[in-house]
């Protein structure tokens, strides 16, 4: 059978289950008895789960729901801050000064890659961002959801399914979904307004935002918008340069957070064709715009002048700015209903990512040098990222022989299409010419026409899932789904849960699942070019010039003859075993501790050097004679990885009468990721004598093991009385450390040297007052109120003093946050 037939099979498997199934529920549906009702103790569950009566409270897997008013409560206006304050396994770190880091930051969930989670909205696949992350930042190597191009403004609350879902959802659910939730129906709105500053003067923030429904034929439809626009002002905790010389010429570098303009729009919409039948749909456009820095160059004021022409441009020294326009759109449109009690949903989904770089405030000296001037204003090039899916989801509550509650049968299908798409920059961006001077923009060099792609792949996909109560006390659950990539091939994924209430109050419950991820098409195809000029004797066996270094797609030629092998997918086995305990009404708590095992991890390997006798020699048999790379590096399937760790949540609502309520959270992560193995080295570079590993000690113990705090800790506490509301939430983010690559090889008992840095613990307070009258809410709050900063680098890993704090920090070190809102809501 060939691998199409095998395909179309596995594709139309579900149709055969409905046949075989839709003759015995016909018959059995008249005389079934009523299934036993759920504890209605939250509101119902979509994640995670096919059945239509699940809650949070009688999950069969850890899930947190977060609403609409939780979310406000934080004081941010960014959707993966306002997670990271409340969720503690989920992290949202603030790089800066780090290229396009900053423009789309990656979130992550149980301290595992930014692109290891899955992100739903109204549980249809959100498309990834067009960036790749390929800087020194946690999540390095990834192509992440940009979960900040979601408008707070238009959610109605979200689900966190902290458990592995690949078998449910298909590719990228390793460590477990994010399900943003829109708000429905026509009734109710509000419009915000919001600013504020960080209490060092900078980082001015505004933002403007509304939500309302417009009736659509009476009362058979809904038209559902949510607008945003806001504005953020840099910040910058860069300090001067401490050498010699240097500290006079004061502050240059930059070092904070990007100035920032978005805007937004999304749609939610729904219509009744018949009782049975509804069409819906929901889109999103956004734009945002924003500048961040890249490094000083010193000018002829200076003792070290950056390059011998800055006179002839900048002779006082200048900071290069790096501008990204991003445009994120998406439509999803489908149709749903019910026949003969079966629940069925066809839908079609499309989202793209833009992302137009420029440099600005920069020059390129080889340009110049050639043509006697050279422009401040560079077109790097654009990054594209595009997803077209077709979806069908079918699934019915039916009594099969035997069992004593009805059996959720899901079973659907999925086409799925992506593109990578990089438009090389103008010319002046990546000029290097022959003269000896260094070339391409100051800053950010554009992508050359070599690095130019315009990339696709296609995916077919069928799943199972079953779930039932086998008794009144036991839940259970199994999901099977196959895929088949075009690039890669075949892949399968399993998973099992339980659950078992011990009493009304006491359950235990736990789950055991395969997943995948399949590599982003940017870790396929991406590509980026720096060069750099080396003096006399810098490379061995080449004179002084202008080489290229860079990152090259595993398909390329060089790639390939270097060791490159094509990508195979991630591949994970997920454990959860936890406990869920009600003693009262108004005290919950959980406990769950997890592993996951990842094989094969995708990541960016070392470098390789091509400038040796014994590399030249073979590429140039290979028919590789022009040697414009002095190194290289690319994606590889590098390591096996290993995810320990526990999550806890306690919930009180206590009752103060007259005095009002007070609603306590406490929630704590503990995560540890270790790398127990690491692939070897291809062959043919062991028989070159190349000096190369595939991971070095920054990767192993760092970006894949523990440069996220291990710990965090939340304690949320909401009072509430009359027209008043207060809001305090403390956060203790535990240790983290940044190590460096010096040592090369993969060796876990190697003495550290002494420019790693392990950071101490901290703890960060939020604070909100609410103010309640008639239909206006006012809020005044300070977020990081006692000003907490991280430890600041030591010495060595400050450049020469300029900046001052880690990329790492998982609060950042902007300081405290003084704003204020007025809302005015209608029902």
């Amino acid at each position: 059978m060939s691998k199409r037939t095998r395909t179309t099979a596995s594709a139309w498997l579900p149709a055969a289950v409905l046949l075989a199934l839709a003759g015995n529920a016909a018959a059995q549906e008249a005389q079934a008895p009523a299934p036993a009702k759920a504890r209605d103790l939250s509101a119902v569950i979509v994640t995670g789960t096919r059945a239509d009566n699940r809650t949070e409270s009688s999950s069969l897997t850890p899930i947190d729901v977060v609403s609409a008013k939780v979310l406000q409560q934080t004081g941010t206006s960014e959707l993966s801050t306002a997670l990271a304050r409340i969720i503690p396994s989920l992290n949202f770190p603030r790089p800066a000064a780090a290229d396009s880091a900053d423009t789309q930051r990656p979130a992550q969930l149980r301290g595992l890659s930014p692109d290891e989670v899955l992100v739903l909205v109204n549980g249809k696949r959100w498309h990834p961002g067009a960036i790749l992350l390929n800087n020194g930042v946690i999540g390095r190597g990834s192509q992440p959801v940009d979960l900040n191009t979601i408008p707070m403004s238009a959610i109605d609350h979200i689900e966190v399914l902290r458990d592995g879902a690949s078998a449910q959802y298909g590719s990228d659910a390793i460590a477990g979904v994010i399900n943003v939730i829109l708000k429905q129906g026509a009734k109710g709105g509000d419009v915000q307004v919001t600013g504020g500053q960080y209490s060092a003067g900078d980082g001015r923030q505004w933002q403007g935002s509304a939500n309302f429904g417009i009736p659509l034929g009476g009362d058979k439809g809904w038209l559902r918008l949510a607008l945003q626009s806001g504005n953020q002002d840099h910040t910058n905790r860069a300090g001067p340069d401490n050498r010699p010389g240097f500290p006079q010429l004061g502050v240059n570098f930059r070092q904070g957070d990007p100035d920032v303009h978005d805007n937004n729009l999304l749609l939610n919409a729904q219509y009744d064709i018949t009782p049975d039948v509804q069409l819906y749909s929901f889109g999103h456009y956004g734009r945002r715009q924003s500048t961040s820095p890249a490094f000083f160059r010193y000018g002829t004021n200076s003792p070290k002048p950056n390059n011998a022409l800055i006179g002839q441009v900048y002779p006082d020294g200048f900071l290069p700015l790096e501008h990204a326009d991003s445009t994120d759109t998406s439509l999803v449109a489908g149709l749903r209903g019910k026949i003969g009690g079966w629940r069925w949903d066809l839908s079609g989904n499309y989202g793209r990512n833009r992302v137009s770089y420029e440099t600005r405030n920069s020059t390129n000296y080889a340009y110049l040098n050639d043509f006697g001037s050279a422009p401040s204003v560079f077109s790097d090039g654009i990054l594209s990222a595009e997803q077209q899916s077709l979806d069908l989801d079918v699934a019915k509550d039916i009594q099969a022989g035997g069992l004593p509650n009805s059996l959720t049968v899901a079973f659907g299908a999925q086409y799925l299409r992506q593109t990578y798409a990089i438009d090389a920059g103008s010319l002046p961006s990546w000029y290097v010419g022959t003269s000896g001077v260094s070339g391409g923009a100051q800053g950010f060099a554009g992508w050359q026409p070599a690095n130019a792609v315009d990339a696709s792949r296609h995916d077919v996909a069928a799943y199972l899932d079953l779930e039932t109560n086998l008794t009144d006390r036991l839940g259970v659950a199994a999901a099977v789904r196959h895929e088949h990539y075009n690039d890669f091939g075949n892949t399968t994924s399993g998973s099992l849960s339980g659950r078992f209430d011990f009493t009304d109050s006491f359950a235990i419950r736990g789950s055991a699942s395969t997943g995948f991820r399949a590599p982003s098409l940017g870790q396929e195809y991406f590509s980026q070019i720096s060069s750099l000029f080396y003096g006399a004797g810098s490379l061995p066996g080449l004179p002084a010039g202008i080489y290229n270094r860079g990152l090259v797609p595993v398909g390329s030629q060089i790639a390939q003859l270097l060791g490159a092998e094509a990508l195979k997918p991630e591949k994970s086995r997920n454990y959860t075993l936890g406990t869920v305990w009600s003693p009262t009404d108004a005290l919950t708590l959980s406990l769950d501790v997890y592993q996951i095992n990842i094989r094969d991890r995708v990541a960016l390997s070392g470098a390789i050097s091509t400038t040796t006798p014994a590399v030249v020699s073979y590429l140039a048999a290979n028919g590789i004679s022009d040697l414009g790379y002095s190194s290289v590096n690319y994606f590889t399937n590098a390591a096996d990885t290993r995810t320990r760790g526990v999550d806890f949540v306690g919930s009180y609502l206590a009752d103060l009468g007259n005095a009002g309520t007070l609603a306590t959270t406490l929630s704590a992560n503990y995560n540890q990721n270790t790398v127990t193995d690491v692939k070897p080295n291809p062959t043919v570079l062991d028989n070159l004598g190349v000096s190369f590993v595939r991971l070095n000690r920054q990767d192993i113990q760092g970006y894949l093991g523990n440069s996220s705090p291990r710990s965090k800790l939340i304690l949320n506490e909401q009072y509430n009385v009359g027209n008043w509301g207060v809001t305090g939430t403390l956060t203790r983010y535990g240790r983290y450390t940044s190590y460096v690559s010096s040592l090369a090889s993969y060796n876990p008992n190697a003495t550290p040297p002494v420019i790693d840095q392990t950071f101490t613990p901290k703890w960060v307070l939020d604070l909100a007052v609410n103010y309640n009258l008639h239909d206006w809410t006012f809020t005044v709050g300070a977020d990081n109120a006692l000003d907490a900063h991280p430890d600041r680098n030591i010495a060595n890993n400050t450049n020469n003093g300029t900046l001052p704090y880690s990329t790492f920090s998982p609060f950042g070190y902007n300081g405290a946050y003084v704003y204020g809102k007025v809302r005015y809501s209608w029902q």
